[in-house]
């Protein structure tokens, strides 16, 4: 009997430990998302900081952890950033502006491959950004990029070269944020 119970206990906690989530900035981001299939873990975190502001706590989900940023940018395997906005009021002019910046410097410049592919993108943002709001960018080889905000499918962008471009924002020689890089990348 008392090893039955022991081996519940050890049961139960090991299963808890598995949904714990990682508390950054205030928020929980979970240990593990979905992409089509596939489960994926959190590889690491951090905060995008404005100045002195906490914008968002973001998250990179992978199939396995993985500390190449560039492995990652140029992986054809599902894979996720969870932004959760801690800022409250984040425009979608500035949003947009962000992304196009981020584009700009994750293609080196070279955005005219892609740049249909972003204007789509960016159609997706039409709202602020409110404290609290959760935004998914999710790519699932063959299917795409698709952009879930507060748990609607704003829509799906095909081609790896967009998610190379979308990924590179976060991780590229020239990210959104140095810190925000190094958490995701869990260093």
């Amino acid at each position: 009997m008392i090893k039955k119970i022991f081996v519940m206990t050890v049961a139960v906690l090991v299963m808890a430990s598995l949904a714990m989530a990682k508390d950054i900035g205030g928020v929980s981001l979970p240990d593990s998302l979905a992409a089509g299939k596939s489960s994926l873990l959190l590889n690491g975190a951090g905060l995008r900081k404005k100045l002195f502001i906490k914008v968002y706590a973001g998250g990179l989900y992978l199939v396995q952890k993985n500390k190449d940023p560039k492995k990652v940018i140029a992986a054809d395997e599902p894979m996720a950033i969870r932004m959760h906005f801690i800022y409250d009021g984040v425009s979608s002019k500035k949003l947009i502006a962000a992304w196009n910046e981020g584009f700009e410097n994750g293609t080196g410049g070279n955005i005219a491959p892609v740049k249909e592919k972003i204007d789509t993108f960016n159609s997706f943002f039409k709202e602020e950004a409110k404290k609290g709001d959760i935004y998914d960018i999710i790519y699932v080889p063959g299917q795409g990029i698709s952009v879930h905000i507060k748990e609607k499918l704003m829509g799906v962008i095909k081609g790896l070269d967009f998610k190379k471009a979308v990924f590179a924002i976060w991780l590229g020689e020239k990210p959104a944020d140095k810190g925000l890089r190094k958490g995701m990348l869990g260093e």
